[in-house]
């Protein structure tokens, strides 16, 4: 007797199955449709991914700054040689 679980298995594998066989992304212009279909992938210019990405990567420049000012017991610009 199958279970619940082998059930969601089964129709797991079924809709791969599907997927598989109505996929032709082999395209360049069906890879360009599903891109510009994700709001998600990256955009150049001004995107919402570009946005997150640079949020991230100052908050991690904002994360450095505070180390070496707490390590080197000195602000950031004097560590720098700015001042």
């Amino acid at each position: 007797m199958k279970t619940d679980e082998d059930r969601d298995e089964l129709k797991n594998i079924e809709v791969d199955n599907e997927i598989k066989e109505n996929s032709d992304l082999t395209t360049e212009k069906k890879i360009d449709e599903v891109i510009d279909k994700d709001p998600e992938m990256y955009n150049f210019g001004w995107s919402s991914y570009s946005e997150i990405t640079n949020g991230r990567f100052a908050m991690i420049g904002f994360l450095a700054i505070i180390l070496i000012e707490l390590f080197s017991q000195q602000s950031f610009l004097k560590w720098a040689g700015i001042l």
